[in-house]
């Protein structure tokens, strides 16, 4: 047994390795470009570690996704444990513009993968918005937020924001819609007229981002192994 060690300190380096190459062609919106084969020679390990560890493209791409949505989860964890509510959950929402702000290819490739129905990836999605759900829960349960929204709505505000990511002037507009949304959950003191004024903001503004055709990136079905 202890011989075997060494054997799957390796094998988690080589996968770690075939992981963190395939975020970089992601990032650089390769993904579907290059031949499959051709992680391995990115990554320095042997084609036959390739498909031990990732069978199909589709598996290399879930893997990334996986570990994408775990360090946003912990994120939003370690938010809530040292913020005030509203500022965790302001803050992560602003983080989530920067990080598909960072990782537009990423952002391109995943779009192309749902819309083929992985199953994977929905589960990632669902586990985000469970973190997505701790924070609302938690602004609202402070007094911060008010009680008869959930995270579905913010949900579908950072869906549409990731979609339209292609749209001239994104940056400010998915920023703005952060600031629209956060103001239309926050508690109001001043009546009901100006809570329906921020809605109506709010949902003018996700109405323009979602219209846009969602752009997937490249497809090539036959590349997909």
């Amino acid at each position: 047994m202890t011989a075997d060690k060494p054997l799957r300190a390796d094998a988690r380096r080589n996968r770690d390795a075939l992981i963190a190459t395939a975020r970089e062609v992601f990032d650089a919106g390769d993904f579907f470009d290059l031949r499959f084969d051709d992680f391995a020679r990115l990554a320095g390990v042997g084609t036959g570690t390739l498909y031990r560890h990732f069978p199909t493209r589709e598996a290399l791409a879930e893997a990334v996704y996986h570990g994408e949505v775990a360090a946003l989860c912990d994120r939003a964890r370690r938010l809530q444990a040292t913020l005030p509510a509203a500022e965790a959950l302001a803050t992560f929402l602003r983080g989530m513009v920067d990080h598909i702000d960072a990782h537009q290819g990423l952002a391109r490739t995943l779009a192309t993968l749902m819309a083929a129905g992985s199953g994977a990836l929905a589960e990632g999605s669902r586990a985000l918005e469970q973190a997505v759900t701790d924070l609302v829960a938690a602004a609202v349960k402070d007094g911060a937020v008010r009680d008869d929204v959930d995270a579905g709505a913010v949900m579908m505000a950072l869906h549409g924001i990731g979609a339209a990511h292609d749209r001239p002037g994104w940056r400010a507009e998915a920023d703005g819609v952060i600031t629209l949304v956060l103001d239309g959950l926050r508690r109001s003191c001043s009546g009901d007229s100006q809570r329906e004024h921020e809605q109506d903001s709010a949902g003018t503004a996700l109405r323009q981002l979602v219209d846009q055709p969602a752009p997937l990136g490249r497809r090539h079905p036959g590349r997909m192994r």
